[in-house]
């Protein structure tokens, strides 16, 4: 399954100057010593599938730079470098792309001066790429990725995310083929109708940003009720520590781009 089997995954180290990185509300500082540990834990969990992890260095210039998933879109055929809404993260697509150009054949990049698009609001599954409108992500930004990945058989499909949440996938991700793992905000609004829909518990929606990495559904730590929901439904769970990159409004899907290069 293309949407959550994957070979590689590329990740970036936090920097110092994490602690300046962007918050909807302050909740404190992050604790760089325990993020690194947290984000060590991460790289392993996601190693023990058996993938390729390219561990990149820490960016000083770009605060919000461990927050890797944001600068592209990864699917088998290419890659399509994103265009970030937020002003001072622009300079982190450019210094992936690089990186994606040493493991793809085709990379391709979203280029209008209108066009803001963040991978944290693209949620892949096997039959269309849902990508949520919201303060990072503009109808331009969504018009362009649909025209990219149109040559590579893609249906790009427009919903909306709930306001107040930073990211469409804040509140949601792809559990398998058929199914979502969502918040009861984001569902209501219908845009997974079609798909079987697991909700995160009631006081839980902040774990609703999981992953599903080829056998693993690595989860943020400390979520009880939903890490009981996810066993009983029969998924293999890894919890990972989260504290700290949630003080930055950080979840288990930024912190890397999960792929299977095709050359």
């Amino acid at each position: 399954m293309r949407s959550y089997t994957f070979s590689h995954a590329i990740t970036r180290r936090p920097s110092a100057s994490i602690i300046a990185g962007l918050r909807a509300v302050d909740t404190g500082t992050p604790d760089l010593a325990l993020m690194q540990a947290h984000h060590a834990d991460y790289i392993a969990a996601l190693r023990s599938t058996g993938a390729e992890v390219v561990e990149l260095a820490a960016l000083e210039a770009f605060p919000d730079s461990v927050f890797v998933e944001d600068t592209a879109l990864c699917l088998p055929e290419g890659a399509v470098v994103m265009r970030p809404g937020a002003p001072s993260r622009l300079g982190e697509a450019a210094e992936m792309a690089p990186h994606l150009q040493a493991l793809y054949g085709q990379v391709l990049r979203i280029e209008g001066a209108d066009s803001f698009i963040e991978g944290g609001d693209i949620l892949t599954t096997e039959t269309e790429i849902l990508v949520g409108r919201s303060a990072r992500t503009n109808a331009a930004g969504v018009a362009e990725l649909t025209r990219l990945v149109a040559d590579w058989g893609y249906t790009v499909r427009e919903v909306f995310t709930p306001p107040g949440v930073l990211h469409f996938k804040t509140d949601c991700s792809l559990l398998d083929a058929e199914t979502i793992l969502s918040t009861r905000r984001l569902a209501e609004s219908g845009c997974f109708d079609g798909y079987k829909v697991i909700y995160v518990a009631d006081g839980e929606e902040a774990c609703a940003n999981t992953i599903r990495f080829n056998d693993l559904v690595i989860m943020p730590a400390g979520f009880a009720k939903t890490r009981v929901t996810l066993e009983q439904a029969g998924y293999t769970v890894r919890e990972i520590g989260n504290s700290e990159c949630a003080k930055l409004d950080g979840g288990m899907s930024c912190l890397s781009l999960r792929f299977t290069p095709a050359r």
